[in-house]
């Protein structure tokens, strides 16, 4: 719809994990398949198709069937669509160094990161340009995870809330624990305890974190297990204001 309004920009679909095209679901007895997003958006052609389609798929095997799967379902768009086998995190840097030297592309991006993969310091480098990125947070899947409740956490499990948040340590360390005394047999005690909230918590924390790169940012909509129990995040970060009250009317439908 923002695209027909202007009609001078070329629009650009960028998945930085777009997989093979194709989720595999097991029902217990049953193995199936539903199309993955990257096929969702090669199949839009009304009111107009992407100018330019470009996924990025670090699994080999992956890349080769979205490879084949264009090739077989959309023969007409393999002359304008890219699958190439690289980290995300890399190819969103070279996205950012196009955009700023093509001024006349916008570009629609999907991420749905494999865990902790996606840095922040990729997405810092989209500050400022014409970007509307779809995101799927890992809170409870991924941060949660990390986040020992007794604050113990490992190095390593450190340094990738360090590199997913874009914060230091001891920042995220403050925002997700809280200093706990208990009276002991000898004498009082000071615990350190994990906030009970922390994943709707680290969801609040990434949307504010997102506000520091870009204009807007929707709301953010929880996805949830069978169990009820949230696993992702799913927000709408953008400089373009149409986008974002679109983006927001979409997550408040789901929300109701």
């Amino acid at each position: 719809t923002i695209m027909n309004k202007h009609p001078q920009f070329k629009c650009l679909y960028f998945d930085g994990f777009a997989g093979s095209g194709d989720i595999y679901k097991n029902n217990k007895t049953d193995i199936g398949t539903i199309k993955g997003a990257a096929i969702r958006i090669l199949e839009i052609d009304l009111p107009k198709s992407f100018d330019m389609y470009y996924f990025v798929e670090i699994d080999k095997s992956n890349k080769l069937e979205l490879n084949k799967a264009i090739k077989e379902k959309f023969p007409h768009k393999q002359i304008n669509s890219f699958v190439v086998q690289e980290d995300c995190n890399v190819k969103m840097k070279n996205m950012s160094m196009f955009l700023q030297k093509n001024k006349d592309f916008r570009v629609l991006a999907f991420i749905d990161p494999y865990g902790m993969a996606l840095n922040w310091s990729s997405l810092v480098t989209l500050k400022g340009l014409g970007i509307d990125l779809w995101i799927l947070v890992p809170t409870g899947i991924g941060m949660n995870r990390l986040l020992k409740k007794n604050g113990d956490i490992k190095e390593s499990w450190l340094n990738k809330l360090e590199l997913s948040l874009g914060m230091r340590q001891e920042d995220i360390k403050e925002y997700f624990y809280r200093e706990k005394t208990v009276q002991t047999l000898f004498g009082s005690e000071t615990l350190i305890e994990k906030e009970k909230d922390a994943i709707e918590k680290a969801g609040n924390l990434y949307r504010k974190r997102l506000n520091e790169i870009f204009k807007f940012v929707s709301e953010s909509l929880p996805l949830k297990n069978s169990t009820g129990s949230t696993m992702y995040h799913f927000m709408m970060a953008s400089n373009n204001t149409s986008a974002f009250n679109i983006a927001n009317n979409i997550i408040k439908k789901y929300k109701n």
